[in-house]
């Protein structure tokens, strides 16, 4: 993982801003952009572009996804 992000600039990566889509989990973000799931504005309420590590927990999925998802950096605040 060489590309840091802050909060700030992570909310960029939504899909409307720059056309990729970008979650943060646990500090590691990671490219959701090809995740059929994340096709849509948003994935369950969820909007791409923010840290989600306190929303995944409640999903039935849980961190299990995270593992087939592309890291592309930190979240470093």
């Amino acid at each position: 993982m060489t590309k840091t992000f802050t909060k700030t600039q992570l909310a960029q990566y939504n899909g409307k801003i720059k056309p990729q889509k970008y979650v943060a989990i646990d500090s590691i973000v990671y490219d959701v952009t090809q995740v059929d799931a994340w096709a849509g504005a948003n994935h369950h309420g969820q909007v791409a572009g923010n840290d989600l590590s306190k929303i995944i927990l409640k999903a039935p999925h849980k961190k299990t996804v995270l593992a087939k998802l592309p890291v592309v950096g930190k979240l470093t605040e």
